[in-house]
């Protein structure tokens, strides 16, 4: 294993020191409990929007805290969910005076973790409301989750409820925008190589030289089957039916088109299977109105993509396009 690393042990702890110093004018890291906060405090009366989870997604979900999106974030040790110990700081840092909306991936370390820390926030007077992003058509159930996982949509629904909530919506809106966008976008994915975790020091899963995984989730966890490598348009359109088939997408309608690197897989290459995605979509009628092309939501360096379809509204193209100033997304400012 070769990785630009010290100790195993302390990556996270690193990096995410590293990250507070490279965004120093965006972001404030509290080390011990370790999370991270946006540092220009907005005025009392915003609703606060709080995300985390096992670290190895970079830059999810600390390079989306910043005006326009999350204003905290709790990383884990990878692939490992934060503890309420963590969660609950971060929740009463993220409270403003109208309470916090939690955006939580549908893994069952996660979910346990943010119900325990929303509880006791709860006890403490602050308003919670939870929005649970399981946008994977890939499985319904793994042993990671009960249900399907969260994945790329969870960007999706960070980037347009972190509008809702900059633009002065209650508790109760901005956690119903989440929840739409969620009902509303569909995600798949493909590893062409497995990660290795640094504690670990070898491959999480094996594949033969000639082999993909379909379906695969952002730890690595299994998908729909293994097959013999394609080309790129051919993993695409196994990537993409499922997802359009499952949104129910129709002629005529508006699309968000986002394709996401796992971390080992060169922009070019991303840019082919948008390209072939944005061909099919035009094919069957519909029209991608927004998109996003990069690596938001990674698993450590694996190769291969996930492919997120989220279909559009007026209000949330409005809020897609509202300004944003993070680390990982910036525009409008």
């Amino acid at each position: 294993m070769k990785k630009l690393i010290n100790d195993p042990r302390a990556v996270v702890a690193e990096s995410v020191q590293g990250f507070g110093l490279a965004h120093a004018g965006l972001v404030t890291v509290n080390a011990d409990p370790l999370y991270i906060t946006r540092k220009d405090a907005p005025a009392a009366g915003k609703v606060g929007l709080l995300s985390g989870g096992g670290s190895g997604h970079e830059p999810l979900h600390a390079g989306f805290v910043g005006p326009g999106m999350l204003d905290a974030a709790v990383p884990g040790a990878v692939f490992t969910s934060p503890t309420p110990d963590q969660i609950l700081p971060a929740t009463l840092a993220a409270n403003y005076g109208a309470g916090v909306v939690i955006i939580v991936k549908n893994y069952t370390g996660d979910v346990l973790n943010f119900e325990t820390a929303a509880e006791l926030a709860e006890a403490e007077g602050v308003g919670i409301r939870t929005v649970l992003v399981n946008d994977d058509v890939a499985v319904e159930d793994s042993l990671y989750t009960a249900g399907r996982r969260g994945v790329g949509g969870t960007v999706l629904v960070e980037k347009i409820a972190g509008a809702a909530a900059e633009r002065g919506d209650n508790l109760d809106a901005v956690a119903a925008i989440g929840g739409r966008v969620n009902s509303n976008v569909r995600s798949m994915g493909v590893a062409l190589s497995a990660c290795t975790v640094p504690h670990a020091g070898t491959p999480s899963f094996d594949l033969a030289e000639n082999e993909i995984e379909i379906g695969v989730g952002i730890h690595g966890e299994p998908g729909r089957h293994r097959i013999p490598m394609e080309d790129a348009d051919g993993i695409t359109d196994r990537l993409l039916d499922p997802v359009l088939t499952d949104l129910g997408i129709a002629a005529g309608e508006k699309v968000l088109l986002f394709v996401n690197g796992m971390g080992g897989t060169p922009l070019s290459e991303l840019y082919i299977v948008y390209r072939r995605a944005a061909q099919v979509i035009a094919g069957r009628g519909a029209i991608v109105e927004r998109s996003l092309v990069g690596n938001y939501i990674t698993a450590l360096d694996m190769q291969g993509c996930s492919i997120t379809v989220l279909r559009l509204d007026d209000e949330l193209t409005q809020l897609w396009d509202a300004p944003v100033h993070t680390a990982a997304l910036r525009w409008g400012v």
